[in-house]
């Protein structure tokens, strides 16, 4: 065959993933702890553990007051689908054998919330984000990337120690308001999304483009992009069906490389 004799492919004949939609709410609970898990096992790829810090959660699709999260002591590249548990809205495990981080219970379920609309939360003291939180500011337009949080994300400007009280879990959420993303200042960052791919692309997303304003700033005097320029950039790449999709290949290289998470 010449190059000559090449047509283009139907569209309709080319493979494009979108997220799916259910209509079995197990099949649905089911999705969102495998895509749960994968998430942790990138996070604990990524070098995103401090011990036992750091969780991500899933709302439940049937009782949207409750929501799956990772075990309290348990690293991230070890939990596999069946060690999951499920927290109701007073913190009790309804199901699942092992204990929930109590940070988890204070902040996620405060978050849950606050946003009905969220459906994921994730959160770790990643080392970038732990410290730009350290100087209490945003990130600034200096990247296409981070231009995805452009005047969608805030700051928690106060530490008063581990988050172990509701009230300062509803503090937490009071300061991400309808952004999808927080730094809490001297200790790292919360993000959030509509699925759990979302929530999960963002946290790394925004963890890289911390390590670029660190670089970048350390190097010498940063040109950031115009306020124009980085609104426009924004609604190209700053919503959460784009962020599902740059989920996709992340998803595709842990699950092929960890199989046993489904478990």
């Amino acid at each position: 065959m010449s190059l000559s004799d090449l047509r283009p492919v139907p569209a309709d004949q080319l493979t494009f993933r979108l997220p799916r939609k259910f209509e079995d709410v197990a099949e649905e609970r089911r999705h969102r702890q495998e895509r749960l898990v994968a998430a942790l096992r990138l996070f604990g790829r990524f070098g995103f553990e401090e011990g036992v810090a750091g969780h991500i959660t899933a709302r439940d699709p049937e009782h949207p007051d409750h929501f799956w999260v990772n075990p309290f002591g348990m690293s991230f590249k070890h939990v596999k689908v069946s060690d999951l548990i499920l927290v109701n809205h007073d913190g009790q495990v309804v199901e699942g054998r092992y204990h929930v981080n109590e940070a988890a219970f204070a902040i996620h379920s405060q978050v849950h919330q606050a946003r009905p609309d969220v459906v994921a939360a994730a959160h770790s003291h990643s080392v970038y984000g732990k410290a730009l939180s350290s100087l209490g500011r945003l990130l600034e337009p200096i990247t296409q990337d981070v231009c995805a949080f452009y005047q969608d994300h805030a700051l928690f400007d106060d530490y008063t120690g581990v988050v172990t009280d509701l009230e300062e879990g509803k503090r937490i959420a009071a300061a991400l308001g309808g952004n999808k993303a927080v730094i809490l200042r001297n200790h790292g960052l919360l993000t959030v999304g509509e699925s759990v791919d979302a929530a999960a692309w963002w946290f790394i997303t925004m963890e890289r483009s911390c390590q670029v304003q660190l670089l970048a700033q350390a190097a010498g005097e940063v040109v950031p992009i115009t306020h124009e320029n980085a609104l426009l950039t924004r609604e190209q790449i700053g919503n959460d069906v784009v962020a599902w999709i740059n989920f996709q290949p992340l998803y595709d290289q842990i699950t092929k490389s960890d199989p046993d998470l489904f478990d």
